[in-house]
């Protein structure tokens, strides 16, 4: 089963994209703002997903980094 929130790659000019089965929540500058996403979004205890990889998966790139690629 895949995770239905993905934090994909990161930009050229930083930033990731956080997609929640396939609408796209934002573009992610750090962790605070994944939690943000994620807390709009509704999902209950938002501070515990992204580690959660029943929940969350981490595309490109080491998961809590957003730097430029």
């Amino acid at each position: 089963m895949n995770a239905p929130i993905v934090i994909h790659r990161p930009s050229a000019t930083g930033g990731r994209r956080v997609t929640n089965r396939g609408q796209i929540l934002g573009l992610a500058q750090g962790d605070g703002d994944v939690l943000e996403f994620l807390r709009r979004a509704g999902l209950p205890d938002a501070e515990d997903l992204p580690d959660e990889t029943s929940w969350v998966q981490w595309r490109g790139g080491r998961a809590h980094r957003y730097e430029a690629a």
